[in-house]
């Protein structure tokens, strides 16, 4: 058996390949049709004009799923090791909300271009990215309150080292926008995918791009740390049925016929 194979580790593993492929695909369309500069553009700028537009779209909209799916996996495997722990409880379901806040943001970004409508497409960069910010902050407390017993000191500073990564980027891009948008080097460029190394205030936007960039693969790295642990995570179903025939109600039969019903784990 394969290591991506062992427990539900294959869920990580789809988001970040996913991800990632979602990234370079729509990058490597748009610089084939001249759409942006192969230099490090926005993300965003990738996905801004069809057909890349489309294709960054659906992408994404297949990560807000996988993400959701990860991030609750996540959520019931914390549950599961400390049903005592008040402390350990409050922080997963603080962290599985922050997180399907950072999914919805994702989703946002998917659908809601840049150049189209700014505003909207921001408000989905800040849930995906702040909020998912501290949706790793979360999550890298809960591994030191697990540790030693139930986490290993390195998944603790692994996803600290991440955590850190992601919060430098986030400051890095902030100030270089800033600076950018400040309207000290003209109007309107948001609108603008083509730069020209000469013009004015091509170093910060050359400064906020490799920070966004930086921040993506920062998350997709966090993500990466889930895979130890999922390997350790099987999934089951158990079937019960309700009526000895599709069309009886589940209060016609039996509690002991109900029990000879279960069909078993899946």
């Amino acid at each position: 058996m394969w290591w991506f194979q062992q427990g539900l580790s294959f869920l990580p593993v789809a988001l970040v390949v996913w991800s990632a492929a979602s990234f370079v695909f729509s990058y490597i369309t748009a610089i084939v049709l001249h759409h942006v500069d192969p230099l490090v553009p926005y993300i965003s700028d990738t996905g801004t004009i069809p057909p890349e537009r489309c294709l960054f779209g659906i992408m994404l909209n297949v990560s807000t799923f996988l993400g959701m799916a990860t991030m609750y996996v996540r959520y019931k495997q914390v549950s599961a090791l400390s049903p005592e722990k008040p402390k350990i409880l409050k922080l997963n379901k603080l962290g599985l909300t922050l997180g399907w806040m950072s999914c919805f943001g994702l989703c946002i970004i998917a659908n809601f271009q840049k150049c189209i409508l700014y505003y909207i497409h921001v408000l989905g960069a800040c849930l995906t990215f702040g909020v998912g910010s501290i949706y790793m902050l979360v999550q890298t407390i809960l591994s030191y309150l697990m540790q030693p017993e139930l986490h290993s000191k390195e998944i603790f500073w692994a996803r600290l080292a991440v955590f850190l990564w992601s919060c430098s980027s986030i400051l890095s891009m902030f100030v270089s926008s800033v600076v950018l948008y400040s309207g000290l080097y003209g109007q309107n460029l948001v609108q603008k995918l083509h730069w020209n190394p000469q013009e004015r205030g091509y170093t910060p936007h050359m400064i906020s791009t490799i920070s966004e960039w930086s921040l993506a693969f920062s998350f997709l790295s966090f993500f990466l740390t889930y895979i130890r642990d999922f390997q350790k995570i099987s999934l089951r179903a158990v079937v019960s049925l309700q009526g000895q025939t599709l069309h009886e109600s589940p209060g016609s039969f039996r509690a002991e016929d109900q029990a000879l019903l279960i069909a078993g784990s899946i």
